[in-house]
């Protein structure tokens, strides 16, 4: 697989898709609920950082359940090789960092698998591009602030940024309108008080819901 054919893929599954899901340090049964709510609020993609064997079984199991609704699950926090691996044999759909190490984008790419590797700099984001990237994983989101994003546009317009870290739904939309394409939540997704406004975000599903 080649970068660009990578990027062909997030193109798909991030269009009309202005959230994931992360999912970190669950275990696999709440792994398994919050994915559900998930995809049942209307966002399609989820990750599950993996730091741990009992991560590698919550990707499994989510990931499992993924295929069978036709949900793509990807593994976090990949930032050895040997994740990559361990990523795909626990049927990952993708990759994510949380720094770009070229390493880490030729190695998922090889083993079939879509990567997000994350930035924080114009020059980090210009490496990635010259790694043909242009999907990239702006991180920690919270800390860089909306004016980050909006800043970035001008140099890089045909890089898509996905926002993650610290975000939720109270300030999702600050950087959705500063330009972030897609942006993260995680604990949100435990928050009954959150769901009615991170749907606000999504499109409409099929039943008018």
């Amino acid at each position: 697989m080649t970068a660009t054919a990578s990027n062909t893929w997030f193109d798909h599954h991030f269009a009309g898709q202005p959230l994931m899901a992360i999912l970190r340090g669950f275990g696999t049964a709440r792994s398994l609920e919050l994915a559900t709510t998930a995809w049942n609020l209307g966002i399609d993609i989820v990750e599950i950082p993996i730091q741990s064997p009992l991560d590698l079984e919550a990707l499994a199991a989510t990931a499992a359940l993924g295929r069978e609704r036709g949900k793509p699950v990807g593994a976090g926090t990949v930032i050895l090789p040997a994740h990559v691996q361990e990523a795909g044999d626990a049927g990952a759909a993708f990759t994510v960092s949380p720094g770009l190490d070229p390493e880490i984008v030729r190695e998922s790419l090889d083993a079939g698998l879509p990567t997000l590797p994350g930035v924080a700099t114009a020059s980090e984001i210009q490496r990635a591009v010259a790694l043909g990237l242009d999907w990239v994983k702006a991180f920690p989101a919270s800390a860089l602030g909306p004016g980050w994003f909006s800043a970035m546009r001008g140099p890089f317009p045909g890089v898509k940024l996905v926002g993650t870290g610290g975000l939720h739904a109270s300030n999702a939309g600050a950087f959705l309108e500063a330009g972030a394409r897609v942006v993260a939540v995680g604990s949100a997704l435990e928050d009954v008080a959150q769901l009615s406004l991170l749907a606000r975000f999504l499109p409409a599903r099929a039943d008018g819901s």
